[in-house]
């Protein structure tokens, strides 16, 4: 069974098609880099896929079940551009929180892990307020990694991290991997995309120009599949 299914997915605002006919079908441990120029539609498919938006027309299933359904975003962790943080919960408490909402067995427990693995462990208890931008976007990649998901949508994953959190990053994708989970993260840093990716997806002004496994001309020149496959 596939991880992922898209038929068909148009999404209109008013008469303008932010996405026109996406087909695609990802298979479960794979890695998806979607690549696209700003406005392509990127996030706006990557909302789609996490159930947080609904399709003018078209379905998205997630290993058979509609994205929509409750007990399908309870499988899915979801990385986007607003960090989706409590300003005035300490780190610890916003983990908590999260891991209750997803019925852990001991949130305690997977919310000290998480921050130890993110090198948060020595604030756990400061006020995600009185974060720099990189502690608290380490932060939410701790929460989206809390309940261990089977399908991981990343939207500018790698924006304000430092190295060592982009290491940590990386990790924690190879292990979503190497346990059969499926990630597909959209990105402008084509390099760190291309590195992790099995496959690829590129979208051009909302429609797909291209979906395959990633390739060596890929790796050895990022700008490769904007030349091959992109608008003339």
């Amino acid at each position: 069974m596939n991880a992922l299914e898209v038929e068909s997915v148009w999404k209109y605002y008013g008469d303008f098609p932010a996405l026109r006919d996406i087909k695609l079908n990802v298979e479960a441990g794979s890695t998806v880099a979607l690549l696209g120029r700003n406005g392509a539609g990127k996030t706006t498919l990557l909302r789609i896929l996490a159930g947080l938006s609904k399709p003018s027309k078209g379905k998205v299933r997630v290993k058979g079940a509609d994205a929509r359904l409750e007990s399908t975003r309870r499988r899915i962790g979801v990385l986007g551009h607003g960090i989706s943080l409590y300003d005035e919960l300490s780190a610890n408490e916003n983990l908590l929180l999260f891991g209750r909402l997803y019925g852990l067995p001991d949130p305690a427990r997977r919310a000290a892990e998480m921050l130890d693995r993110t090198g948060l462990d020595r604030v756990r208890d400061g006020l995600v307020r009185e974060f720099s931008r990189g502690m608290r976007q380490r932060l939410a990649v701790a929460r989206v990694f809390m309940h261990d998901p089977d399908l991981l949508l990343l939207d500018e994953p790698f924006t304000a991290l430092d190295d060592r959190a982009i290491g940590v990053l990386h990790t924690l994708i190879a292990e979503i991997h190497q346990k059969g989970g499926t990630v597909v993260m959209s990105t402008h840093q084509l390099r760190e995309a291309l590195e992790l990716a099995t496959h690829v997806a590129l979208i051009q002004r909302g429609q797909l120009a291209f979906a395959g496994e990633r390739n060596q001309e890929m790796l050895q020149d990022t700008g490769w599949l904007y030349r091959t496959y992109g608008e003339s």
